[in-house]
Formats: structure tokens, C-alpha cells, sequence
């Protein structure tokens, strides 16, 4: 994946109106939840070889194992075939925001930095805003 100069809201424009109007919705709870921090588009190959599109909010550096550099997002957003991805990629105590929210943002799917949904009503909205601002209240820009 990486940072290209697509436009997040071309790209949500774009969609269908009913997957349009979702991304807005996330859209804006994400820039709310997350003020001050950048957005862009990031495209290529992600986790498990497919093809993605997703909106990056915030960034940060780190330096994997094999001392290689890698810029990433602190909260992203994707639309995925049959669902919708937010990933937060934020750590605290050794476990990630998504695995310590899991059994609070309702009907949903979890991976260790992704919560999945059909549709907004199977999430709930306030305990996710309440990880992406607690995700930006333990980053700022440029760490994780």
C-alpha cells in the first residue's frame, strides 16, 4: 500500500449513493473524532494480497523487524466487496483499540486492528467514536 494523490472525497463521491452516503457518514465521524489530522487516499496490495482503496487518517513511522521504514495511517476507512472496514492501528497496554473495544461496537467482526459491518446499524456509532478519539488522544501525527 501506499500514499497516492487521489482525493478521499472524489473517491466517496464516486460511489453508488447508498455505499456514498455511508462513507460520508464514517467520513465525517472519523475527521471529528480525529481533528487537526490529515486525510488521503492509499491504494495497492494489502493484508492478504487484495486490492484496496482505503481512506488513511493521521500517520505515523515505525520501524519493522527488518529495520525497513514504514509510513502507515493511525485510522483508516475502506469499502470492501459486502461490508465496510474502519482499521485503527493504534496499540495500548500491548493489545490494539479494536480488540479492547470489540464487545462494545455491537454487531460486528474484529480483527486485531479492523472492525467490519454490514451497515451502520450493526455498529454502534458513539462507542466507535469513542475508540478513534481515544486512538487520538494516545497518537498524535507521525507515532503510534
Amino acid at each position: 500500500m501506499k500514499r497516492v494523490e487521489s482525493s478521499p472525497d472524489n473517491y466517496i463521491a464516486s460511489q453508488d449513493p447508498d455505499i456514498r452516503e455511508v462513507l460520508e457518514k464514517l467520513h465525517t465521524l472519523i475527521k471529528t473524532a480525529l481533528p487537526g489530522r490529515d486525510y488521503c487516499m492509499w491504494e495497492g496490495v494489502f493484508w492478504g494480497g487484495s486490492e484496496q482503496q482505503i481512506i488513511g487518517y493521521g500517520n505515523y513511522s515505525y520501524q519493522r523487524s527488518d529495520k525497513k521504514q514504514i509510513e502507515w495511517f493511525t485510522v483508516g476507512l475502506a469499502r470492501q466487496k459486502n461490508y465496510f472496514s474502519v482499521y485503527v492501528n493504534v496499540v495500548e497496554d500491548k493489545a490494539y483499540l479494536a480488540e479492547i473495544y470489540r464487545s462494545r461496537l455491537g454487531k460486528v467482526k474484529t480483527g486485531k486492528s479492523n472492525i467490519s459491518f454490514r451497515n451502520l446499524a450493526d455498529v454502534n456509532l458513539d462507542v466507535l467514536t469513542e475508540m478513534i478519539e481515544h486512538a487520538g488522544k494516545i497518537t498524535t501525527d507521525s507515532e503510534s
